[in-house]
């Protein structure tokens, strides 16, 4: 039996995550210094460890409710209201998922037809159009420019629509770029949608890693909130990646229509990683999130050292506002995005991540993380500085 042919297209048509290609290199170099994943290097703070740790020992090791665990959405409902000024309900409202990435897949499956449209800015998250894909949707890239701080814009938009659109996806603060929409941003896309039908899913994943102003969700601005499913979770801001743990929050329509899928596939969230997350909120409200705020200080310290760094070698780079990201630009190599990854892992074993990875938009630029020691990042940069000398 030929099981390559028995694959369904949707899933053999996507290709493997451009991410991992060069990682899967990397780690059968030595030496190598990688400024690729997306994860912090912080540990997950104790006090959150220990009330897991607390939990095994008094046997919590059963199911929750589909939903997650009440206590765990009131702490979520407290946290959304206090920390960006949105309000929803915990019984009905609010949905726990494994990461925010099952958050975003329930979202797009829950209100997909085949044929249905998605706009997803170009570039970003290597996810979205896969996902989108797998549903059996179409994903249709909005191309946003360094020059627009590689924002939606609403002309954009408002040229991308069409009857079969279903949804936008609205992934701000920005990975791969770190770009940002501020209030005045989002009030404009609002206008454009606000006489439509469209479902907006806000992947808010970063939105305690912002730098010089405060993340604004369009949850917030008039008319959205009803029409969208806000993504979050604890994996960026709460340096807790591995415990695999997000939520969305939205209409009692869309949210009941996605524990529906979650309860016949996932049926819950790990109880001891609802445990923690728990800890981590309610710890957070009672210092006003100290923890959350060392680790951006942090960021903010290396995103300046990364970002002067790539102009001191010679490379366009916009600078960031949200994530722990930088996207410099290496058009003037002449080279691919693909390419020059390439040859700078071979040549001064540096992993970063090709533009391209991200959508076609992101040709001619690489993603760069920061969550990584600036001692990395400086030599990091010392090598690529003389890569680009040797060109």
């Amino acid at each position: 039996m030929n099981l390559k042919n028995k694959i369904a297209a949707r899933v053999k048509d996507v290709p493997p995550s451009g991410i991992r290609k060069f990682f899967d290199i990397a780690s059968e170099m030595e030496g190598v210094i990688s400024l690729g994943v997306g994860e912090p290097d912080f540990v997950t703070p104790w006090n959150v460890r220990e009330a897991c740790i607390y939990s095994l020992e008094k046997g919590m090791t059963y199911y929750t409710s589909n939903w997650g665990m009440l206590e765990l959405r009131k702490a979520i409902s407290t946290y959304l209201s206090r920390r960006f000024g949105v309000d929803y309900k915990p019984e009905n409202e609010i949905i726990v998922t494994v990461g925010a990435s099952e958050a975003i897949d329930l979202a797009l499956r829950a209100i997909l037809d085949p044929e249905d449209e998605v706009l997803i800015p170009d570039p970003s998250y290597v996810a979205y159009m896969p996902c989108v894909r797998f549903c059996g949707g179409k994903a249709v890239a909005i191309e946003c420019r360094v020059e627009d701080g590689f924002r939606i814009m609403p002309e954009q938009l408002k040229k991308s629509i069409t009857p079969k659109t279903k949804a936008l996806i609205l992934p701000y603060p920005n990975n791969p770029t770190g770009g940002i929409m501020t209030r005045e941003d989002l009030e404009a896309i609002a206008e454009v949608l606000r006489d439509t039908d469209i479902i907006i899913i806000s992947d808010e994943i970063y939105a305690e890693l912002t730098y010089e102003q405060k993340h604004v969700s369009i949850t917030s601005i008039p008319d959205m909130k009803e029409r969208t499913v806000l993504i979050n979770g604890f994996s960026k801001a709460f340096a807790m990646t591995g415990w695999r743990l997000g939520y969305a929050a939205g209409h009692s329509d869309l949210i009941g229509a996605m524990v529906k899928i979650h309860q016949y596939t996932t049926l819950c969230a790990s109880i001891m990683a609802q445990v923690a997350a728990l800890e981590a909120l309610n710890s957070g409200l009672e210092d006003d999130f100290a923890s959350v705020e060392y680790m951006v200080r942090q960021y903010n310290r290396r995103r300046k050292v990364m970002v002067n760094g790539f102009r001191e070698i010679g490379l366009d780079c916009f600078e960031p506002m949200g994530a722990f990201y930088v996207f410099p630009s290496i058009k003037k190599t002449g080279m691919t995005s693909e390419e020059f990854c390439e040859k700078l892992l071979m040549d001064q074993k540096v992993a970063v991540v090709p533009g391209t990875a991200f959508g076609s938009s992101g040709e001619g630029f690489v993603r760069c993380s920061y969550a990584y020691s600036i001692e990395n990042i400086n030599e990091a940069i010392r090598r690529i500085g003389n890569f680009l000398k040797k060109l």
